[in-house]
């Protein structure tokens, strides 16, 4: 089991320096709100491939007045351990540097092959409310955790469309050999980033179907996407070929919009209540909660097998959000799992059934052990 031992922070939000031990398979963190529970999480979710927990720029994560900051974090494994380190780059507190046993690493691809992290957030309550872009987001870092090159389909799909947005601006003077050569880009990388996204949806509708989850209702899975709906009837190649065509035959009407309006770009990933056969959207928010952990349990699951591993999972205030029965539900699942997991919450006695607990107290920044559990 992949286990995060020893976690240190300096200048990293409201804690200018913290130096964490870690024994148990389950970490739980409690205190009053603003003590710094979240950040703690967001520091381990840094040291994992992207851009942690928050999306935040590289700036807003050094304690005011204090940059630069550093996270670095020791973890066990099979292999006999490795030490991975992160923080503001020299001189550009905006651009992170990566530090793997000492070495300075070019990007986070090798980070991706050592350590995956999953979470849930109050801010990911609004998944099933907010726009395509938000769930496409999401669905990106479920796909990235088992395929670390889909985020260089995307960014090599999104560099594309811009060009040819920019090209599609003053349509008069547009070299019609560069909109061909960035539409093939825009094709290629497209379908590529499409059907990772499937393959996943596939692999995670079949766990939640096999139960993986336990008693949290399944979702059932979909994507909206017009390459999606190509790759339901012909081949990738093909499929290439047919949206290189569709963005040939809709430029008029995209350089009139001023952007491009189809592609994988505007992909929606769809939730509905497997049980029930109700959209997400239509359910109680309870439900919603209960339907999001399902997704992420189903999901550690997936990379525990196809990676030899299970990820950190990283459970901000989700006990607090669950009724008794469920929360009962989720410490079941989490010893089933093969993982290290974090949790927060302001009130203690929620974790009291959790077994193997390990208990933290944070106030004001400061934190110690707590004799619970």
């Amino acid at each position: 089991m992949l286990r995060l031992s020893r976690l240190r922070l300096t200048r990293f939000r409201n804690h200018a320096a913290l130096d964490l031990r870690f024994g148990g398979r389950a970490v739980v963190l409690t205190g009053p709100n603003g003590a710094g529970k979240t950040n703690v999480l967001e520091a381990v979710s840094l040291l994992g491939a992207g851009r942690g927990l928050r999306g935040a720029r590289g700036a807003e994560m050094a304690m005011e007045g204090a940059p630069p900051w550093a996270v670095s974090g020791h973890f066990e494994d099979q292999a006999g351990g490795f030490e991975i380190g992160t923080g503001s780059e020299e001189g550009n507190p905006d651009r992170r540097a990566w530090r793997l046993d000492g070495e300075k690493l070019r990007g986070q691809a090798e980070l991706a092959e050592r350590v995956a992290t999953v979470w849930i957030t109050p801010q990911m309550d609004r998944i099933f409310q907010d726009s395509a872009g938000g769930r496409r987001r999401f669905l990106d870092r479920l796909v990235l955790a088992l395929e670390p090159h889909h985020a260089r389909e995307v960014a090599a799909y999104e560099t594309a469309m811009a060009h040819r947005n920019r090209l599609l601006a003053d349509a008069r003077r547009a070299d019609p050999a560069w909109l061909n050569a960035v539409e093939d880009a825009m094709a290629r990388h497209g379908i590529a980033a499409a059907a990772s996204r499937r393959a996943l949806l596939a692999r995670l509708n079949a766990a939640l179907e096999g139960g993986v989850a336990g008693a949290f209702p399944a979702a059932q899975l979909a994507l909206q996407c017009p390459a999606n709906a190509l790759l339901d009837t012909m081949p990738a190649l093909a499929a290439e070929e047919a949206l290189r065509e569709a963005l040939r035959a809709t430029r008029p009407r995209d350089a009139a919009a001023g952007v491009s309006l189809s592609g994988p770009h505007r992909a929606d990933l769809l939730f509905t209540h497997a049980a029930k056969g109700v959209p997400a959207a239509q359910c109680s928010t309870g439900e919603q909660k209960a339907l999001l952990v399902s997704t992420v349990l189903a999901h550690a699951a997936l990379i525990a097998r196809a990676r030899g591993f299970a990820p950190l999972l990283l459970l901000d205030e989700v006990p607090a959000h669950l009724d008794a029965a469920r929360r009962a539900a989720l410490f079941e699942a989490l010893a089933a799992l093969p993982g290290q997991a974090f949790l927060t919450g302001t009130d203690a006695a929620l974790f009291a059934p959790l077994a193997g607990g390990e208990y933290f107290t944070l106030e004001e920044s400061e934190i110690r052990p707590a004799p619970l559990g």
